[in-house]
């Protein structure tokens, strides 16, 4: 029996696009399930769990972002945005909804479907712990960091933003290398929004867990973040 491809849903109320990026997929291996709602994809997503969400930011009723972020807040499934040209909101309150990724229309269907065999692989190659000094960790299986004997959950870009940090510890980087070395990218719309929302929630987390422990990563202003040894 020939081994299952990885799984995609695709939510977008227009018949047409839903084939198009349905067809995109299935050239690359993978199944798909088309939805022409955000209500009928949430529904389904109570008992089946796919590899990938690609969704359409305009939908009727629940919007794209609306979903996205309800999926982020439960479950650690790479989503893909597809937004309208040249809609730098969406895409930046995509980005905020911790959206995996975007594609604007038009778009490639070659470029949508490697987007996406690129966000599964990440996905799956999730390993062992990841330790920096100053007495973090990190657990890819379930995106918690732990610190102190205290496991706390990050989302999808904070475990990024914070992976990235501590893969080149006593480094200083900026903006774009944290996008290059959490999402494969150094030039995205609204970049620096988003990590220092996230380095915000980050360090919150940090202190909350053991007080103090956000001093471990730093601000260059300017620049980016250093992830320093606590004293």
């Amino acid at each position: 029996m020939a081994e299952r491809g990885p799984i995609a849903f695709v939510v977008d109320d227009e018949p047409a696009m839903a084939d198009i990026v349905g067809f995109a997929l299935e050239t690359q291996g993978f199944e798909t399930a088309l939805f022409t709602s955000a209500e009928t994809a949430w529904n389904e997503l109570q008992t089946s769990r796919p590899d990938l969400v690609v969704l359409d930011v305009m939908l009727p009723g629940i919007s794209g972002i609306t979903l996205c972020r309800r999926i982020k807040a439960r479950w650690d499934i790479p989503v893909i945005l597809v937004t309208a040209k040249g809609e730098v909101s969406d895409r930046i309150a995509g980005l905020e909804a911790e959206a995996d990724d975007y594609i604007a229309k038009p778009f490639h269907p070659r470029e949508l479907a490697l987007r996406a065999q690129r966000l599964v692989r990440r996905s799956e190659s999730a390993g062992a712990l990841m330790t920096a000094s100053g007495g973090i960790e990190l657990d890819p299986s379930s995106h918690d960091m732990i610190i102190g004997n205290e496991r706390v959950l990050l989302t999808a870009n904070e475990f990024k933003i914070l992976s990235a940090l501590m893969s080149r510890p006593g480094v200083i980087l900026s903006f774009a290398q944290l996008l290059l070395l959490g999402w494969g990218e150094s030039d995205r719309i609204g970049e620096r929004e988003m990590i220092k929302a996230a380095i915000y929630r980050i360090r919150h987390k940090l202190d909350a867990a053991v007080p103090g422990s956000a001093a471990v990563i730093e601000s260059v202003r300017g620049t980016g973040y250093i992830l320093r040894a606590q004293p």
